[in-house]
């Protein structure tokens, strides 16, 4: 399984129209697009999967992450193996520990010790009886802690919501040999106070989630960079204008030791399919 060049990573492929999901993957496939990721927030992950991997016949499908809480290390492998021995080695299984106020929601005080409980996941993966091998799976990792685990136990990271200096700061904690997969969020507009209105918009989410909020702190943005969502943060984590400006930022994170870009097409619908976007991107690269 080679990853390299430029992805896509899309909602609208794991929680969109099937049908229109299938069609969609089978197109990027066709333009050339090296992976498809997905997002695991509830649902049938394997099956989504499963689709992709139908729809098309050279892209690697991961998933961006798998969240461990919700799955029992020993369906996933059994799930992988099976997946993989219809499609040959196209499933990169993207694994991660996701936030403590989604998974406390439903069941106060399970969140605890997040390095501990991948660890854990990782070692069910490797005791199944059809292991996922190491070299297939990657995690989804922000901080020097998960990025070590990462090298150790998986064949590299993926990081979401980061600058092109988080890629260089990751890459230097990795080391030279294991994979960095980052996303890249994207907003083909000229117009600043549009893709301003829709990067905010789409932020505040993520920025409620201390997993991040605490990264970009660390990555040198203020308090109030987080909490009002500046503009500063806004142009730092989407890269906004037309077809060069996206290919820019993608050129940043892979001269900062990137090996795979994902790029996330946002849309003043987040349900919509960014297909056209999407032919653009490809036709620029």
């Amino acid at each position: 399984m080679e990853l390299a060049g430029v992805g896509v990573w899309s909602s609208q492929l794991r929680y969109g129209d099937p049908a229109e999901s299938a069609d969609a993957a089978a197109e990027l496939d066709e333009l050339g697009f090296t992976a498809l990721w997905i997002p695991d927030v509830g649902g049938q992950v394997f099956d989504a999967v499963g689709r992709l991997l139908s729809a098309t016949s050279r892209t690697v499908i991961a998933t961006g992450i798998l969240n461990l809480w919700m799955h029992a290390p020993g369906d996933v492998a059994a799930s992988y193996a099976a997946l993989t021995a219809e499609h040959g080695e196209r499933f990169l299984l993207g694994i991660g520990v996701s936030h403590a106020p989604l998974i406390d929601d439903g069941e106060p005080g399970r969140y605890r010790k997040p390095l501990a409980a991948t660890a854990a996941f990782l070692d069910g993966l490797d005791a199944a009886p059809q292991p996922v091998p190491a070299d297939n799976r990657v995690l989804a990792a922000l901080g020097p802690k998960m990025l070590t685990l990462s090298a150790t136990r998986a064949r590299g990271a993926h990081p979401y919501l980061v600058t092109p200096e988080h890629t260089a700061s990751a890459r230097a904690t990795l080391g030279e040999g294991p994979l960095l997969l980052p996303e890249q969020s994207v907003i083909l507009t000229a117009d600043a106070e549009e893709a301003r209105r829709i990067g905010k918009d789409w932020l505040r989410s993520y920025l409620a989630l201390p997993n991040y909020a605490n990264n970009l702190l660390r990555s040198g943005f203020s308090e109030e960079d987080v909490t009002q969502v500046s503009d500063r943060l806004v142009d730092a984590i989407i890269a906004w204008g037309d077809e060069a400006a996206i290919l820019r930022r993608v050129a940043e994170h892979r001269a900062a030791g990137a090996d795979h870009v994902c790029v996330q097409v946002l849309l003043p619908d987040p349900q919509a399919f960014p297909r056209e976007e999407w032919r653009r991107i490809a036709a620029a690269l």
